[in-house]
């Protein structure tokens, strides 16, 4: 490289540089830098920055309004960011939408679908959209993937929700796109249904980097690896479920009383930290040390004559770790 900075024309080494560019990018599925996007006065994502490689799967979490189907939306060309660069496989979503979309799966949030349209139609008039050169063969075998045959002789507006949840998966799908973008993907399916899908989503993402949101907190664990999330425009977390885990497990103790206790007794064991009532006579109760607090329990519950219906500690759920890495600093 010092050879050629030295000989060759300032061109030829804007181009290089160029080159080299492009191929530290497209060593990510996805690469997000930057990016904002702000509706008036409100910033719906604000700075944010992350990455997918081929083969993860990425569960993207957070609470309504955080900014997840903003950020999706930009990733699939269907909205413009405010400032920043989204790329997918090396190709700039704003500079190139047209190639950015070829290789990308889309299922949005809101899954418009031709209502009037019988499946096999709309799925070949989507396969044509893609070019798809065989197109027959590429909706039956779609198809068979998400288990729309036995209703695909129907018009979709006399689907279920549920099916017709598999018919916009399918149209995302259909192409065999490189990166697969899904915007709650399990909404309005049955739990026999998310389990298939579930499996559609994991073995497609053997080979391909899928980002996906949801509020089904169990889907999450079930699929995925990694876990991003996004509160009030800003990525607060970006890690793999199990350090996750590991890092927030400020662990819980629950205890169940044979009578019923006011809040102010929890003040006399030091070890805890926080308690919430979850039942009429159920409480949980959190600490750095969960076998300390259950001994000061012991202790306390034998000064008060308490009968101790249950008393077990377990680790912080991703339910629980969301709730406390997204909750408002002033919510009790």
């Amino acid at each position: 490289m010092d050879f050629l900075c030295k000989f060759a024309p300032d061109a030829v080494l804007s181009t290089i540089h160029h080159l080299l560019s492009t191929i530290t990018i497209s060593m990510s599925s996805i690469e997000v830098k930057g990016l904002s996007k702000q509706y008036g006065s409100q910033k719906a994502i604000d700075g944010i920055s992350f990455s997918l490689e081929k083969g993860e799967i990425v569960g993207f979490l957070g609470p309504n309004g955080a900014g997840k189907s903003t950020t999706m939306k930009i990733l699939a060309g269907c909205l413009k960011a405010g400032s920043g660069k989204a790329f997918i496989n090396g190709i700039d979503v704003s500079e190139d939408p047209v190639a950015s979309k070829k290789i990308t799966g889309y299922l949005p949030e809101s899954n418009p679908l031709y209502a009037d349209m019988y499946i096999r139609e709309y799925l070949s008039f989507i396969a044509d959209i893609h070019q798809i050169a065989d197109k027959k063969k590429a909706v039956e075998e779609i198809i068979d993937t998400v288990k729309l045959l036995p209703e695909a002789g129907k018009k979709i507006g006399q689907l279920s929700k549920g099916y017709k949840q598999r018919v916009g998966l399918a149209a995302a799908l259909i192409h065999q796109p490189d990166v697969l973008i899904l915007d709650e993907p399990t909404t309005g399916l049955d739990p026999n249904q998310i389990v298939e899908i579930r499996e559609v989503i994991r073995e497609y993402g053997r080979k391909r980097a899928v980002l996906f949101s949801t509020h089904i907190l169990q889907e999450v664990e079930a699929i995925c690896d990694r876990v991003l999330i996004i509160h009030q425009g800003k990525i607060i977390t970006d890690n793999s479920l199990r350090n996750l885990q590991r890092q927030q497990q400020q662990n819980i103790v629950r205890v169940v009383l044979g009578e019923s206790v006011e809040e102010r007794v929890w003040k006399e064991i030091p070890a805890l930290h926080s308690f919430r009532k979850t039942g009429e006579l159920e409480w949980e109760l959190e600490g750095d040390d969960p076998e300390k607090i259950k001994k000061q329990l012991l202790a306390l519950s034998l000064q008060n004559n308490w009968n101790l219906v249950s008393l077990q500690s377990e680790n912080r759920s991703l339910e629980d770790i969301f709730r406390g890495l997204t909750k408002s600093p002033n919510h009790e």
